[in-house]
């Protein structure tokens, strides 16, 4: 069989380089990787294939771009311009815009999948934290899932800032007073942040450092190491008959999952640029060269940034203190800095919360179904619902004029849902949660409904059920349902109060919210008891006789069948 020239090159290049790297076993056993088939799964990749779209598009825009704050006058093609005077910042984003060819276009897909690689890591992170996917070995792997969310925040800050119009720097002088809000040293860090007095004439440059270099280079080595940890620690699965902790069911990396995740990158980048093309994003032309003195009505910041805004527009302005020749700005101290510190210190921490509560020390590859870990199901819908209310209430002034309603009373009925509407979704989520184990547990015990009723020889009324499959049976039966740790006592036998005793009963403590209220699964003996007893309702039916068939599962009616008279016939 002959070969091609390139062939030969290629397999001489592949020799090349495993006698001296030894990269051909690395490629075969990651190649033989296994990974599991299931939709959720690709929500990382959707992130993943976005970055990759901001670094193509963020190339694309550095080469036209001038980070200067050096005033000039525009003279370009936008009419309504000419002769005001902007930054230069301002005048090349303008040129890319309006001069450079494909440079709005490049723009838009640049902030749209900004957008999209901020939306698909929050609800990638939601499906891991919903799942119990961050339990012993991926903790670390959940810090640096966590750090990514920061620093892509951080990017999308710094990127949106750069083009110096008006809604940018409006963000800007927020940040300032969040900045000057801190006690001592808020008004040194400004001055250290802006190169002097607001806005100074260094921020830009400094944000145009950070949003090229710096935060893309963490973000790039965090993406490394999470996949890293990925592969090292194989991948997750769900719940399902056949699947434990000791292997995983799914497809090789090559060629399968490859020719997927190859063809699901087309699709996203496909998506991205049809958005760019037709839906308008961020048009700087329209607001303006950036002047502290206008603000426009009805200016929101990006999605992600947009809880925050809520928080600073919900705090009441009254809470503003002069203590000691100093001045406590708790109004935005409060929203800007403790409540966000607040919610990210908690889902950074939580799976080391998790594991403190429970004690468990073994490893996690199967995941959790939401309404096994209620407790936890529950708190992620009050975050989340605690953010949502952050969010509207960041445009609380657009609700106001769209449905012409009070300001004010818009304001107000957030500040009560904020407090008020987290603890309801935690209270209603858990007991779904908790009713959804114990269907599951009348599932196990009893089987499906057949709304089919009969009557035995000796008169007692039954219903007919289905049982359940293996595959169901698994689903249900196969899971761990922590119970609240146990602690030694106070004192020892000889009255002496035990060292450590406040720590463990703090512990005991968090435990018992995790896991006090719980539905035990169902043992091997009650599944044992309720095969048997079946297995006497089927005997009896045998024994009875014939009856007719069952209705639909959907149908509210019921048959009734007579086994008694049934066999006199």
């Amino acid at each position: 069989m002959t070969t091609t020239r390139l062939e030969r090159a290629s397999a001489g290049t592949a020799d090349f380089l495993d006698q001296r790297t030894g990269i051909g076993v690395a490629v075969k056993n990651f190649a033989r990787k296994i990974f599991p088939d299931h939709w959720s799964f690709l929500l990382g990749e959707i992130a993943l294939f976005s970055f990759v779209v901001l670094l193509g598009s963020g190339i694309f825009l550095t080469m036209f771009f001038v980070p200067s704050m050096t005033e000039v006058h525009y003279e370009g093609p936008w009419a309504p311009m000419h002769g005001v005077e902007m930054s230069e910042a301002f005048a090349s984003t303008l040129r890319l815009s309006f001069e450079v060819r494909g440079g709005l276009l490049m723009r838009q897909i640049h902030h749209w999948a900004a957008l999209l690689f901020m939306a698909a890591i929050v609800v990638h992170m939601l499906r891991v934290f919903f799942t119990g996917a961050f339990r012993k070995p991926r903790e670390l792997n959940w810090v640096v899932g966590f750090t990514l969310l920061i620093l892509g925040l951080a990017a999308g800050f710094t990127g949106y800032s750069l083009p110096d119009d008006v809604l940018s720097g409006n963000g800007l002088r927020i940040t300032d007073g969040v900045v000057k809000a801190i006690p001592i040293i808020g008004s040194y860090m400004s001055y250290f942040v802006f190169g002097g007095e607001f806005p100074g004439t260094d921020i830009i440059p400094r944000l145009f450092t950070l949003h090229i270099l710096v935060v893309p280079g963490l973000i790039l080595a965090l993406i490394g190491l999470h996949l890293f940890l990925v592969v090292l620690h194989k991948h997750t699965q769900f719940p399902g008959s056949g699947r434990t902790d000791g292997n995983v069911v799914g497809f090789p990396l090559f060629p399968v999952y490859t020719a997927k995740a190859g063809g699901f990158a087309f699709i996203v980048f496909g998506l991205i640029t049809l958005m760019a093309a037709t839906i308008q994003i961020n048009p700087v032309w329209n607001y303006g060269p950036y002047d502290p003195s206008p603000v426009s009505a009805g200016a929101q910041p990006d999605w992600y940034m947009l809880f925050l805004e809520g928080s600073l527009r919900l705090m009441p302005g009254q809470t503003e203190y002069v203590i000691g020749g100093y001045t406590l700005s708790l109004n935005v101290l409060i929203p800007a800095v403790v409540i966000p510190g607040l919610l990210f210190t908690v889902l950074g921490a939580w799976p080391f919360l998790e594991a403190y509560a429970t004690g468990e020390k073994r490893e996690h590859h199967v995941l959790d179904r939401p309404r096994n870990a209620p407790t936890r199901t529950a708190a992620g819908v009050a975050i989340v619902t605690a953010f949502f209310i952050l969010v509207l209430a960041g445009a609380n002034d657009l609700i106001a004029t769209h449905f012409e309603m009070s300001l004010n009373d818009i304001t107000w009925a957030f500040r009560v849902l904020f407090f008020v509407a987290p603890v309801f979704a935690f209270w209603i989520t858990k007991r779904i949660c908790l009713g959804l184990q114990r269907r599951d547990r009348d599932l196990v015990l009893h089987g499906h409904e057949s709304a089919t009723i009969v009557r035995l020889a000796h008169g007692e009324y039954i219903e007919v059920h289905k049982p359940l499959d293996e595959h169901e049976l698994w689903l249900r039966v196969n899971y761990s349902s922590p119970r609240p740790i146990e602690i030694e006592p106070a004192e020892d036998s000889r009255g002496v109060r035990r060292k450590g005793y406040r720590a463990d009963r703090i512990r005991r403590r968090l435990s018992e919210f995790f896991y006090a209220d719980r539905i035990e699964p169902v043992s091997a003996e009650e599944l044992a008891a309720a095969r048997a007893h079946q297995a006497e309702h089927h005997a009896l039916l045998e024994g009875g006789g014939r009856h007719s068939a069952a209705l639909p599962a959907e149908e509210s009616t019921s048959t009734t069948v007579d086994v008694e008279a049934t066999s006199d016939r």
